[in-house]
């Protein structure tokens, strides 16, 4: 119904003026007082506002982010405490917050060892002499070997050379196993040298000479050997637990359990590459494996200085300024064109990134793969036993005691190999005291207790209180376990911890020793 106005009176247009003032009074006078009350931001509140919500950041990351307190490495030893020394834990301290769990039936035969982190100190050693499975450990001796022969930040190169004529192209396997197949990522461990980029690099080269139609060698004469060891169980490779030992190979085929890589893995590799190169209008004739034309091992996976592609150089020295090795692996200067120049060339993450990331993931195949060029950039063979009887001469280069230790391997899949405790905890203590860069950043790749690798789903239940702040190399074989590595306890001491469980069942063996570790990060043991 419409209304009419009166003379003299309010129409009912100002009514609900007025109404609408009135609500909007109200609504500031109720939100004043939550505003008091601090139930909602504004300039009365007095209590902060909560932090907003966690976001996803989407990157490429392959390496742990939680930080590892790591030792001073700017003054001479004795390095300082990190807690202070009123903060060191004692012997007695340590025995008796671990008298319970070394009454554990599961650690009836085991070896346990605990050592002060900053100082060195032996807290507890059980067994620790005694000769025992290794199982995964053995990664940790390994580590230490492999970060005398490269230089901290070595890089290692993929490189396609010409052959005798220019319709031959060669593809030099340098190492690197983890070859992105697309373009490369510059922020990646695994996946940082793009086999689309080699490409691109090798097919404007022939474009430039004019050439369209290629056969393809490859050359797998650097640290070549067997894939597989014969001191491992048959099924390894095919259920995934490791995958083939080669010195090339694509980041997306690395193998897992329950995923096998490639039984060849350069021939994967091979045929990706043709591709690529198909995909870009060069014809592709593969080459019978073999002998390639031009240098073998031609040129060394080593980067050149200012990252252009050419051979070690003539004096012996490397681009990082370490000296050359005196091996087969050295080779003459590359030419700049004609037989044997590089068309192309791409470079892995450092050496030391793959060692931490081969920790972290408890990688096999890349454990042996670096172990096994780093030998024979040292002169040593490069069959399974040879490059693990290679580790335990370098370790006992470090000034370490290696009586009776045995290696027939450098990832610890063998039953064969035989490591004490305390060396394990030798080279842990060796690595935290911070003058040896490769070894060090790889203890930084150490599963993260509760959160990466494989102790992503240990300390999470009772044991909560390792969570987060232990790092550790796990060791399983059936019937011989082992957890190596580094807790910081409640008075901020960084504690180096290693045990060797024989005879229980791996379900047992692992929920005592982590019951041992977070009984040292939990005591403050003074």
């Amino acid at each position: 119904m419409a209304h009419e106005t009166q003379p003299g009176r309010r129409g009912p247009r100002l009514t609900y003026g007025m109404a609408a003032v009135w609500s909007v009074v109200a609504i500031l006078l109720g939100y004043a007082v939550l505003d008091v009350a601090d139930a909602a931001p504004g300039a009365l509140t007095v209590r902060p506002l909560p932090p907003p919500p966690p976001t996803e950041t989407v990157a490429t990351r392959t390496l742990p982010s939680v930080p590892q307190p790591t030792l001073s490495t700017s003054v001479a030893p004795p390095l300082p405490a990190l807690a202070g020394d009123t903060a060191a834990p004692s012997p007695a301290g340590i025995e008796e917050a671990l008298a319970s769990v070394r009454a554990l039936p599961a650690l009836r035969d085991s070896a346990l060892v605990v050592r002060d982190g900053q100082t060195g100190e032996v807290l507890l050693d059980q067994g620790g002499d005694e000769l025992r499975i290794p199982a995964s450990t053995t990664k940790l001796l390994s580590a230490a070997a492999i970060g005398q022969t490269f230089a901290p930040d070595e890089t290692l190169r993929t490189v396609v050379r010409e052959g005798d004529t220019p319709d031959e192209i060669v593809l030099v396997a340098g190492g690197d196993s983890l070859l992105n197949p697309g373009k490369g990522e510059p922020d990646a461990v695994a996946g940082r040298a793009g086999l689309r980029d080699l490409a691109e690099q090798v097919a404007t080269a022939l474009g430039r000479s004019g050439t369209t139609s290629v056969t393809l060698y490859v050359d797998e004469t650097y640290a070549a050997g067997p894939t597989t060891a014969p001191t491992w169980a048959s099924t390894f490779r095919s259920s995934g637990i490791t995958g083939a030992v080669a010195m090339l190979g694509l980041s997306s085929q690395r193998a897992h359990g329950g995923a096998p890589g490639p039984a060849d893995p350069v021939a994967s590799v091979r045929s990706a590459f043709a591709r690529q190169l198909e995909g870009r209008g060069i014809d592709v004739r593969l080459a019978a494996r073999g002998q390639a034309p031009g240098v073998p091992g031609s040129p060394m996976p080593t980067p050149a200085t200012g990252g252009e592609p050419s051979a070690t150089p003539s004096d012996g020295a490397t681009s990082d300024g370490a000296q050359a090795p005196t091996t087969a692996a050295a080779t003459p200067d590359v030419p700049a064109s004609g037989p044997g120049a590089v068309l192309g060339s791409v470079e892995s993450a450092p050496v030391r990134e793959q060692l931490a990331l081969a920790l972290t993931d408890s990688d096999n195949a890349l454990t042996e793969i670096l172990a096994r060029q780093a030998a024979y950039r040292s002169g040593a063979g490069t069959d399974f036993a040879e490059v693990g009887a290679w580790v335990v001469s370098q370790v006992a280069a470090l000034g370490l005691d290696t009586a009776g230790v045995t290696l027939s391997d450098a990832s610890g899949l063998s039953r064969e190999n035989r490591v004490r405790a305390s060396l394990l905890s030798d080279v842990l203590v060796l690595g935290y005291d911070g003058k040896h860069a490769v070894l060090r950043r790889a203890l930084d790749g150490l599963p993260i207790g509760g959160l990466t690798g494989t102790l992503a789903d240990r300390f999470t239940g009772a044991q909560h209180d390792a969570a987060g702040r232990a790092r550790a190399k796990t060791g399983t074989l059936t019937g011989a376990n082992a957890l190596a590595g580094s807790v910081v306890d409640d008075d901020g001491r960084l504690l180096v911890f290693v045990g060797m469980v024989a005879g229980v069942g791996t379900n047992d063996a692992r929920a005592a020793l982590d019951r041992f570790v977070a009984a040292i990060a939990s005591c403050g043991c003074r």
